[in-house]
């Protein structure tokens, strides 16, 4: 190791968390993935408060100390905790707790001003726990990101903590024997793509953007981008998708039993691009067995990319970026267009979503999953053909409009 930090040995999962921190502290290494920075290594930092008393009449929080192991949680007086925010997250979650104890009928526990019933207890630990690895997963998010739109992450339904076996990924990713070619073999010379003849039109398209970087063309038509051998610069009109999101989203746990989802924390424009949809590009074989697997689990992550062909599909399961958390609708805010920038095969085109309407600040994202929503019906399809004898997932999108199912 080096002596800035643990190195590369330094991983939770290879000896227990409160070992990795002894032994840190023992060598007086630092190590952030554990909580050991240079600020606590040799002074205290609140962390979370895992419990309430009343002694004589002062009350006490049992704190639990960052980059500390359990063993070395202390009762402070509450004179003593300079962490106003920790105390207040400390409130609500004992307060969200008496709330579902209430909601599901049960006897509520009453509240002792003296002592916290251990259930109570527990669950603000469970709830300071999940907070912080929702936390470092966000931010490794936007490390991993390279668009410049900000994720957040947001659970205040459940317990449910980061997946454990997603990877967050920028564009797509081959399966083996898959080959993507990533670069274009032409490109314009235009001085003002706008007006003048260019990659759309030598693919006999229009271009497919207004003034206002809004899309103009019909669902169903491809969309062709400038791509890296052209003369035209970063700030070309033509070059929208490529620029990846612009907005902060948030990926956020739902209510209604749909598991997490995903809203926009900005006002969108109509006709506006807002994300791609990527994940793992398998031959469309490979998605017929992937398929009957997912199905019988409920869930439903892959796009079959037949624009003039059907040999590949995208499965978003495991890899992907946003967008793998974008639940369906029977009346969605979002539609799919195919564009193609550097590569040009019609097989594989890049998938994009842009909004349908005006989508306002706090509005979850949705995409019609069979593509039957707003608008014309795109030749993409989510891979759910009921002539395949799938299972049949029942739909949750609460839409006036809703089919029942989501194939």
């Amino acid at each position: 190791p080096s002596a800035r930090g643990c190195g590369p040995w330094c991983v939770p999962c290879l000896v227990s968390l409160d070992t990795l921190q002894e032994l840190c502290r023992k060598e007086k290494l630092t190590c952030k993935s554990i909580g050991i920075t240079k600020r606590n290594l040799n002074n205290y930092e609140v962390e979370y408060l895992c419990d309430y008393k009343v002694v004589k009449d002062m009350e006490y929080y049992l704190v639990k100390w960052k980059g500390w192991p359990d063993s070395t949680n202390t009762w402070e007086p509450l004179q003593n905790l300079k962490c106003p925010l920790l105390l207040q997250q400390f409130s609500n979650d004992k307060h969200n707790y008496l709330s579902q104890v209430k909601k599901g009928k049960a006897i509520t526990p009453k509240d002792n001003n003296k002592t916290l019933k251990p259930a109570i207890a527990e669950y603000i630990v469970k709830k300071a726990k999940q907070r912080i690895a929702l936390q470092r997963w966000q931010d490794e998010l936007n490390r991993r990101k390279n668009h410049k739109g900000m994720i957040f992450v947001e659970n205040t339904v459940d317990l449910e903590g980061p997946p454990s076996d997603f990877y967050y990924i920028n564009e797509y990713k081959p399966a083996p024997g898959i080959s993507l070619v990533n670069e274009a073999t032409f490109g314009c010379s235009c001085t003002d793509c706008f007006f003048q003849k260019c990659c759309p039109a030598e693919a006999g398209v229009l271009l497919a953007y207004n003034k206002n970087q809004q899309i103009k063309i019909p669902p169903g038509t491809p969309i062709y981008e400038c791509n890296s051998r052209c003369q035209c610069g970063p700030d070309c009109p033509n070059r929208i998708v490529q620029k990846g999101t612009q907005y902060s989203l948030c990926i956020f746990r739902t209510s209604n039993g749909r598991g997490w989802g995903v809203k926009t924390l900005v006002k969108i424009k109509r006709m506006s691009f807002v994300m791609e949809y990527v994940g793992e590009v398998i031959t469309s074989e490979e998605a017929e067995r992937r398929g009957q697997f997912y199905d019988n689990k409920g869930i439903t992550y892959l796009f079959d990319l037949d624009y003039e062909s059907d040999e590949f599909t995208v499965d978003a399961a495991r890899y992907g970026n946003v967008s793998h958390f974008v639940n369906h609708s029977c009346d969605p805010n979002l539609q799919v267009f195919n564009v193609f920038i550097d590569n040009l095969d019609t097989r594989l085109p890049r998938i994009a979503l842009f909004s349908t309407r005006t989508i306002n600040a706090g509005e979850e994202l949705t995409f019609d999953y069979q593509m039957k929503g707003s608008g014309d019906i795109s030749s993409d399809s989510i891979d759910h053909s009921p002539a395949k004898k799938r299972v049949r997932t029942v739909c949750k999108c609460g839409a006036v409009t809703c089919r029942g199912y989501l194939n």
